[in-house]
């Protein structure tokens, strides 16, 4: 495993397993800080907000200066986040480092994609990915118990603790001097080594080169100029990064704001600001020359299908879990473990599934694979919308092999077709819209789950007497016409270098 793929994959990972180790110490913090239900929660929606809206600008830094300094800075103040939360005095302290951590998050979580994009071609892109896939699935199982012994055995301070050495580790490792050749140590298309970079161009190039208009420089052309600060600033478009993260943090706090109790008003008030912040960011993009959602990435048909059945799976799946939780808990009487283990199938399948997804992908082509998945996905939920108060173990295993099967097999897919038929200079932005999907399809099916089930207060978390699974059955089924939209065919292996970009 290169060094690339060890980065992007223990990133990854990190980031899942701090998300999942967390909800089992909440308890445990609130008891030891003396703290509100409410305060609690936002050491959550902090950090969820804060890396919702700063994905898209992250992975366009990463695309500016370089994914590797962007993933060492996100790594080092991961952990610094990390470690100052294990150390925090109060929980006002420990929302201010949850935010700062989820800041470290996004400039971390799209720069994993954006290594893999420039380090390997597009034909063996499906691979890398199943792996960074399966550690998640593999962090995302493991989190819950991890978190208890360690909760149970030293403290939730301990939780955040757990984070520190992988993240210095995978910092160190992305800065350390690295042996390149084309595309960040990529092999020639044919099998041979392909010519390395100049000392010049080793030291001026922390990642490829980008040329001025925007395709990837040749390794054996001389650099583009250093640009001017103002023209620099210019390209990163502030203002537009700044509308744009006013309204996702706005959309994610509204959604957040629907999951809970009471919160009807407040979560009206800031979907109507998102509202507001997107339509001005959608006039800011059309009228600076360097939009911060680079055009020809939102007109690549492939990626808009992609990002949507990456939407639609999340949230679907999401609100499904949340459904099925309050079911097993409190309807059946299940605890905690004994919940996760009726739910073991889904996070098995996830794990022994992502490394079947390429050659899937390969033999029937995007389209069929992804298409398939989102119909076991949707029958999957389908099933747990037929379950009763008397459901036992083997219906809710089932359904949950399929849940598992058919969404790790959509993230694949879709994440691949996401971030190789990005432009390569536009990889960290498409590695940013692709995480910022997974950020908000979670928090919008809890809030369509949790809407639908104050709609039938006496038998809501009974699945077969509420609302809510059929309804996340339909929003399951819409990743279908999407993946209807993605490519037929994979991206078939080279058997000769690619023509160099006329611009380049």
């Amino acid at each position: 495993m290169n060094r690339t793929l060890t980065c992007s994959v223990v990133g990854a990972a990190v980031v899942a397993l701090d998300g999942t180790v967390l909800t089992v110490a909440q308890p445990a913090l609130q008891d030891d800080l003396d703290a509100r239900v409410g305060q609690v929660q936002w050491t959550s929606t902090g950090y969820l907000v804060a890396v919702a809206s700063l994905l898209v600008l992250a992975g366009r830094l990463g695309d500016r200066y370089g994914h590797r300094r962007v993933f060492a800075v996100g790594a080092f103040g991961f952990a610094a986040a990390s470690t100052g939360i294990a150390l925090a005095p109060g929980i006002g302290a420990v929302i201010a480092l949850r935010v700062a951590q989820g800041v470290c998050g996004a400039l971390l979580q799209p720069a994993t994609l954006g290594m893999l994009r420039t380090a390997y071609p597009p034909d063996r892109l499906a691979t890398p990915i199943a792996v960074r896939t399966a550690a998640i699935g593999l962090a995302a199982a493991a989190g819950p118990v991890i978190g208890g012994a360690l909760v149970s055995s030293y403290g939730w301070r301990s939780v955040f603790l757990l984070g520190v050495p992988p993240t210095l580790a995978i910092g160190a490792l992305a800065l350390a001097p690295w042996r390149r050749s084309v595309g960040e140590g990529m092999a020639a298309p044919d099998g041979a080594r392909a010519p390395a970079l100049s000392p010049r161009h080793r030291a001026a190039a922390p990642d490829r080169p980008v040329a001025p208009d925007g395709a990837p420089a040749s390794e054996d052309q001389p650099l583009p100029p250093s640009p001017r600060p103002g023209s620099a600033l210019a390209a990163l478009d502030p203002g537009g990064a700044v509308l744009l993260a006013l309204t996702l943090g706005l959309l994610v706090q509204g959604l957040d704001a629907a999951s809970r109790g009471g919160g009807a008003a407040g979560a009206l008030l800031a979907c109507g600001g998102a509202l507001v912040a997107g339509a001005a960011f959608a006039r800011q993009e059309r009228r600076v020359a360097h939009p911060l959602l680079p055009p020809a990435l939102l007109r690549s048909a492939p990626v808009v299908a992609g990002l949507a059945v990456l939407l639609a799976a999340s949230a679907a799946l999401f609100g499904a879990l949340f459904v099925v939780t309050y079911f097993l808990q409190d309807v059946q009487g299940l605890d905690p473990l004994g919940c996760a283990l009726r739910m073991l199938p889904l996070a098995v399948l996830m794990i022994l599934g992502a490394p079947l997804c390429p050659p899937l992908q390969r033999r029937f082509g995007p389209r069929a694979t992804a298409t398939t998945a989102a119909a076991l996905l949707t029958l999957g939920i389908l099933l747990l919308a037929r379950l009763d108060a008397t459901s036992g173990t083997a219906p809710v295993g089932a359904a949950a092999a399929l849940l598992g099967a058919g969404f790790v097999t959509l993230m694949v897919t879709a994440t691949s077709v996401v971030v190789h038929r990005a432009p390569a200079a536009h990889a960290g932005v498409a590695g940013g819209l692709q995480q910022t999907a997974m950020n908000v399809g979670p928090a919008l099916g809890v809030a369509i789950a949790t809407l639908l089930l104050g709609l039938v207060p006496d038998g809501g978390f009974v699945p077969a007497r509420g609302a809510a699974l059929p309804a996340l059955t339909l929003v399951a089924a819409l990743a279908v016409p999407a993946a209807l939209a993605l490519p037929g065919r994979a991206v078939r292996r080279r058997t000769r270098p690619e023509p160099v970009a006329p611009g380049a």
